[in-house]
């Protein structure tokens, strides 16, 4: 399969998240692409009514490809959770939306992080605490054209959550052969390790 180029210059970064926008940036910066966000062009999220992370990558990819009518790299990632079935898997960020509690909407991480573990608390104290953060990237042209990338990281979950680098669900994240959570790595050594790094190689292998 040919892989179409991404020649040098503007990029929207389909993304609201402004950590992740952060993390894609710095991964973009020695390629000569100029990033610029979906949340800065004032280009609407779309709803991520997909069933697989390649669903709704494409999603917010095709949305900000059209809306802007530059080509648009969206990543859907999460936490596959091995005792948990896959959970939360597509639905990570929605386990960490605040409904109707105290402060109105947006996302609480540290909820998120506590709904896992008493989870994995229900089963015991010999339950298998391996999981994988997963990436997957989708590159959209404005014509349409699409191009898929998936990485992905293993480890176990540690509790209660260590380190202040890092976001979402990283606190409680050991990569494997590692004993520091993502959260509490240098981010270039996370960078260098993490599943949207893995999948970050495949793209630039393919595109540029």
């Amino acid at each position: 399969m040919t892989h179409r180029k991404l020649l040098p210059g503007k990029l929207v970064i389909a993304s609201h998240n402004a950590g992740k926008v952060r993390e894609i940036r710095a991964l973009l910066a020695p390629f000569g692409i100029e990033p610029v966000s979906a949340g800065e062009l004032g280009l609407p999220e779309p709803e991520e009514t997909g069933t697989t992370f390649a669903e709704n990558a494409l999603l917010k990819a095709h949305a900000s490809a059209q809306g802007s009518g530059l080509p648009a790299l969206a990543d859907d990632s999460g936490l596959c959770v091995a005792a948990l079935s896959g959970a939360p898997g597509v639905y990570t960020a929605d386990w960490a939306e605040k409904q109707g509690f105290e402060g109105g909407p947006g996302r609480d991480w540290y909820m998120a992080m506590g709904k896992v573990e008493g989870k994995l608390a229900e089963q015991g104290p010999d339950t298998d605490r391996s999981a994988y953060f997963i990436c997957t990237f989708a590159l959209v042209w404005p014509d349409g054209h699409e191009e898929v990338f998936e990485g992905r990281v293993q480890g176990s979950l540690t509790w209660p959550p260590r380190g202040t680098l890092g976001f979402g669900y990283d606190p409680v994240f050991v990569p494997s052969g590692r004993t520091e959570t993502f959260a509490e790595l240098d981010p270039a050594e996370k960078h260098a390790m993490s599943h949207r790094a893995d999948a970050f190689r495949k793209l630039v292998e393919a595109v540029f």
